[in-house]
């Protein structure tokens, strides 16, 4: 608590001043598109334009007004509209006014035009039929994830994220009950790590860990309040140059703000055990043994927000909170376990007794403040402030005892002030945010690790093995303008802008700080291959332990620019024309100084490698590394409707994405393989005299303190060292779309051609292995005389590889009157191909022997994939409401047999394709979930619903299968699964209360 007051007053005592000092030097500035356009064209009733007409958009919630003017050529423009419910209203002399209603999606650009009537006398205003909110004239692959959607779909976790998968090429991880699966979200065919979120215009990008999004590589948590999200809007390719950090898909969510009138919802979700199913391998399970007991399990999911105007259409506040607590039980269960006096001193440890179920405790608590101040009739101020907290018990069950579980800690803090000006053609924002991203895994119980290995299995009790505290804060300032009064061979919105984050890393990384002792019968091939080492448990046979210096932290300097114009010539085409730029000063380890032994050893023996490194390349004197200065990035779009009323388009795009080098991965561990190496060191059996390469056990070492395990390991441990390439590239992707967009009634339908290729992606290979003469595996160079295990290389030879035609069909929720029938539709589609190079999967991080030795090959190759979903209200059924999402996978290739560069070439290169998809055939994925909410009457004035939901996830019991067997050939198990990617049927009861 006192950690984050403090984060807090520093954060409001520096945006303060910061907003003071930008005040009185410029009040130009505009923040991240986070926001809604409204454009469009006044004509008079012989099509000539009209201008001087004034537009005045009303937010109907809020009651706030925007005014624009059409110039001498009739076009106007709104920019900057907080996405929602407008009134557009027309007024010019002479002519009838005119009001219709628009609804405004984030990142969207409506085009609304009038026709104005001449009329000498004012009358009463034209009322028009308003527009659901479609858009037709993006050149962007996207898709808005509305209200309705995020209000009344089922997900199991109320993880907005779950919805990206509503956008073709996206995939979203599954939320399991009883098993580690973090939520996390992909595109184009490439990692997760190459998406960014967007929440009101400040980024959540994990500049430090994989994922992409912070908090999200590694926890079962939500990485926002879903009931303060108000709508969202998944941009998976072409995407304009106001973005950055992100080489696949962007995602730019907008927050709710209170309103003119009091309104509040609150709701809660609940599920246990006995409301889950079985899947098939636990009733084989069960069938096999008597005493099976299906693992504990319950969760209660509870949110409550409220909103309101401090004074009507002016001040409004805003407040949220959501609740999750997982209570599950994870089994403890050591298999094979050798018979009693088999081996009398592993019986003295008695195994047996850390069997059984024990729990595993997950709580998270999200917290969200809004409050907005329309200043004057120019300008607005809006202040947000959001925390997320977790916990979480885990990592451990199986053949892992519970003293091993990791507490897990996170804790994300996100603070800003935005400041809106507008004038005339001119828009202008400032945006101020301070973020603290804080992930903490540490041991549960703190002590030594004892792994036992015995020829029924293995079995390990004491603590975990390492302790994280990564923590990333971030000032962020934003400068932008928009300026919409340019006409120069027709009409042009003109954007501008930059933004400047100074951020501090701080890590502890003290993995295998915990000593780990193992324990064996026998050990073979140690110290030579001949006759085994008998150990019988009296003593381990091996010590694995890291010391040293595990903290590192370091200042970037992030810089970004961009200019774009949304321009159109005739009234029918729109060419979007941008360039981005983006810098930071040290996303490597640029003072990076490589150790005297390290350069000593690599100069002398350089040559004797499989592969020599370049020493300009990968020896660094702390000045070789320089920022990387050529992040420009054109962006080049265009839309052309095809007919006068603009319902056929066709669009499309190309675009240069940069992303960013992880931290964690290359700059701390190119430091801390050395400052905090991991040691491993082999005993002699007790009471034995140690063989070359062995220490002479000591049972006291058990206990020892840090000091004297630290000179132990030092005295016969070896370290590895790592190297960065000095000429290090930023991973990029280059992205080619496009496609037509059709209006069918009030359904939007999209059919697209997107190619996306990454490159420059980092990995890391061996430089003491390497293939041999005949392509196989493995030539190699014995390190370990010289003082290190092994050389790993930095390179950027990964490649990704994705072409799909997608297909988008969609009709937004709509209920004219409460008793109307009110539905919403949509279908995404996508045919697929994903490759790689340079690496066997997407999430590799380590290529051996080197990522040049692996050739191109398909990879996360599902070719078809169909997301569906719908909502209907069935008023003629007691208040009935009806909806569901259903997931559809086809063909999924895999690689068989051993990798031609383990096996030799022309062993390999056999692939095969698990399930089918054929018409009228059955898709080898899929997932349907379903909601059923009933409401009620009110109860008094107050109280405007009252619903009760039944959640049904997989409801069709589907087993999506995973774990094939895609090795020999002749094994009997060839091809077939021995996992499950989705749980089984299960059901959520809730109620809700809307005031």
């Amino acid at each position: 608590m006192i950690r984050s007051n403090i984060n807090l007053y520093r954060f409001i005592r520096g945006a303060a001043s910061l907003l003071a000092l930008v005040f009185l030097a410029n009040g130009n500035l505009f923040a991240q598109n986070s926001t809604a356009t409204i454009r469009g064209t006044v004509s008079g009733e012989n099509g000539a334009p009209i201008g001087s007409a004034q537009i005045i958009a009303t937010n109907t919630n809020s009651g706030v007004q925007r005014v624009a003017q059409s110039n001498d050529a009739g076009f106007y423009t709104l920019a900057g509209l907080v996405p929602g419910s407008y009134t557009l209203a027309i007024r010019r002399i002479g002519s009838a006014p005119q009001t219709r209603t628009v609804v405004a999606q984030i990142g969207t650009t409506q085009v609304q035009d009038f026709s104005l009537t001449t009329q000498a006398a004012q009358l009463a205003t034209q009322v028009i039929t308003g527009s659901a909110g479609i858009e037709t004239k993006s050149s962007e692959v996207s898709t808005n994830v509305t209200q309705a959607q995020i209000a009344k779909l089922p997900t199991s976790t109320r993880n907005f994220l779950d919805l990206a998968a509503l956008s073709p090429g996206v995939i979203v991880t599954e939320d399991r009950t009883n098993s580690t699966t973090f939520k996390t979200v992909s595109a184009d065919g490439q990692s997760a790590s190459s998406v960014n979120l967007f929440i009101d215009g400040t980024s959540f990008k994990n500049d430090l860990t994989a994922g992409g999004i912070a908090g999200q590589d590694a926890s079962r948590g939500n990485p926002f309040a879903r009931n303060a999200v108000q709508e969202y809007r998944i941009i998976a390719q072409n995407f304009k140059a106001e973005y950055q950090k992100a080489s696949s898909a962007v995602i730019i969510a907008t927050t709710k703000s209170g309103g003119n009138t009091w309104s509040g919802n609150a709701l809660v979700g609940y599920q246990n055990a006995s409301m889950i199913g079985l899947d098939t391998l636990q009733r084989v399970d069960k069938a096999a043994n008597p005493s099976f007991k299906k693992p504990d399990y319950n969760r209660t999911l509870s949110a409550l927000s409220i909103g309101g105007p401090i004074v009507k259409d002016k001040i409004h506040i805003f407040g949220s909170y959501e609740g999750n607590i997982q209570n599950r039980a994870s089994r403890v269960n050591f298999t094979g376990l050798p018979a009693a006096g088999a081996f009398p001193s592993l019986d003295t440890v008695n195994l047996a007794q850390y069997n059984g179920n024990f729990q595993s405790p997950f709580r998270e608590n999200l917290w969200f403040a809004k409050i907005d101040d329309e200043l004057n009739d120019k300008s607005s101020l809006e202040l947000s402030f959001n925390n997320r907290g977790e916990t979480d018990i885990r990592d451990f069950g199986g053949n892992q005892a519970f003293q091993e579980a990791v507490n897990y800690h996170q804790n994300i803090m996100v603070g800003q002030i935005k400041y809106n000006y507008f004038v005339g053609a001119l828009l202008n924002e400032a945006k101020v945010d301070y973020s603290d991203f804080r992930r903490n895994p540490k041991p549960n119980e703190p002590g030594t690790q004892r792994v036992y290995q015995y020829p029924g299995g293995s079995a390990v009790i004491g603590s975990n093995l390492s302790t994280q505290d990564y923590t990333q804060r971030r000032l962020g300032l934003r400068d932008d303008l928009t300026y919409s009064g340019f006409k120069l061979w027709g009409d042009h919105v003109m954007k501008t802008g930059a933004s400047l984050d100074l951020v501090k890393y701080d890590v502890l990384k003290d993995n295998n700080g915990t000593p780990q002792f193992t324990y064996s019968n026998q050990v073979d091939c140690f110290p030579t291959c001949g006759t085994p080492t008998v150990y019988n448990f009296n003593s381990p046979f091996q010590l694995v332990y890291a010391t040293g210096n595990p903290l590192l932290n370091a200042n970037n300097t992030q810089l970004g620019m961009y200019a774009q114009d949304d321009w159109s010539p005739v009234p029918r085409l729109m060419l979007n024309i941008g360039v981005r730029w983006d810098y930071e000063s040290h996303m490597l380890n640029n003072d990076y100084v490589t150790p005297q032994n390290v350069v000593d050893t690599l100069t002398r023996y350089n040559a004797l490698l499989p592969h020599p490194l370049d020493l300009s390349r990968y020896v660094s004197t702390g000045s070789q590394r320089k920022p990387f200065k050529g992040a420009i990035q054109p962006r080049f779009g265009f839309s052309y409707s095809i007919d006068k009323a603009e319902r056929t388009t066709i669009f499309g795009g190309w675009g240069l994405y940069y992303d960013r080098i992880q931290y964690d991965l290359y700059s701390v561990d190119e430091t801390q393989k050395l400052s905090h190496p991991t040691y491993t060191i082999r005993f002699a059996p007790k009471g034995q005299a140690p063989a070359a390469g062995q220490v002479a056990w000591n049972d006291s070492y058990l206990t020892a303190s840090k000091a004297t395990l630290d000179a132990l390991v030092h005295s016969q441990g070896l370290p590895e060292a790592w190297f960065i390439d000095n000429q290090a590239k930023v991973p990029r992707s280059k992205q080619m779309n496009f496609g037509v967009r059709q209006l069918v009634g009030d359904f939007a339908a999209t059919v697209t051609y997107a190619n996306v290729k990454g490159e420059d992606q980092t990995a890391l290979n061996w430089a003491n292995f390497g293939l041999n003469n005949t392509g196989g595996c493995c030539n190699s160079f014995d390190l370990g005389p010289h003082g290190f295990q092994n050389f790993l290389y930095m390179t950027n030879d990964k490649k990704t590889y994705y072409s799909a035609i997608q297909v988008q069909l969609d009709r937004p929720y709509r209920r004219l009157d409460p008793g109307s029938l009110g539905w919403g539709a949509g279908l995404a589609y996508s045919y697929a191909t994903r490759s790689l190079s340079g690496a066997d999967g997407l999430t590799d991080e380590f290529d051996f022997p080197n990522s040049l030795s692996i050739p191109k090959h398909a990879a996360n190759d599902e070719k078809q994939r169909i997301v569906a979903n719908f909502i209907t209200d069935l008023p003629y059924l007691f208040g009935i409401q009806f909806s569901g999402l259903g997931t559809f996978g086809g063909k999924y290739r895999q690689d068989v047999g051993c990798a031609a560069r383990f096996c030799g070439f022309g062993t390999t290169g056999n692939q095969f394709e698990r399930g089918a998809f054929t018409v009228p055939g059955t898709f080898p994925y899929q997932t349907i979930d379903l909601r059923l909410r009933k409401d009620f009457p009110s109860f008094g004035r107050s109280l405007t619903a009252v619903g009760l939901t039944l959640d049904v996830f997989n409801a069709t019991n589907h087993n999506n299968w995973g774990c094939y067997d895609t090795g020999d050939r002749n094994s009997k198990s060839f091809g077939k699964p021995s996992c499950l990617f989705s749980d089984a049927r299960r059901y959520q009861v809730g109620a809700e209360l809307n005031f």
